[in-house]
């Protein structure tokens, strides 16, 4: 007869335990380093909508301001789609102003994708600005008001 050694049907079993619990740890890990990175996509993202918000409201500020004569002035390629505009460059020196702050403030944001229309019978104006981050998606934030000049 053989003599059997306490212990021995086990041997490594604590070497297999700590390794899949050294796998679960990873995941839990590479887990998390994704939602941070998830989050922060998200954070830029909301950044840059906050911006093109801002600078909408900025330009229905300087418009507002302005003489109602001058209004039709600040038309910016008027007519074909937002992000694919067409027509004239608008010569008003707040517009060219505010398409280069547009241009430094929003990545991919191009002053010949950027959209003002002005409709002076109705005194309505759409804006439409265009950009594109890094990830290769295009944004766009369209913001239309009626003014009330007095």
């Amino acid at each position: 007869m053989q003599a059997t050694i306490p212990g021995r049907k086990q041997s490594g079993l604590m070497l297999l335990e700590t390794l899949v619990a050294i796998l679960i740890f990873s995941f839990g890990i590479l887990g998390l380093v994704s939602m941070q990175a998830n989050a922060i996509s998200l954070n830029t993202d909301a950044k840059y909508r906050a911006d093109a918000a801002l600078l909408a409201n900025q330009l229905i500020g300087r418009l507002a301001v302005s003489s109602p004569a001058s209004a039709a002035s600040f038309a910016h390629r008027s007519s074909g789609t937002p992000c694919s505009p067409s027509g004239s460059d608008s010569s008003d020196a707040a517009v060219t102003d505010w398409l280069a702050e547009v241009n430094a403030t929003l990545p991919g944001a191009d002053s010949a994708k950027q959209q003002i229309t002005v409709d002076t019978s109705n005194n309505v104006v759409v804006i439409a600005l265009c950009w594109k981050p890094t990830n290769g998606t295009q944004h766009k934030h369209i913001v239309t008001t009626q003014m009330q000049w007095q």
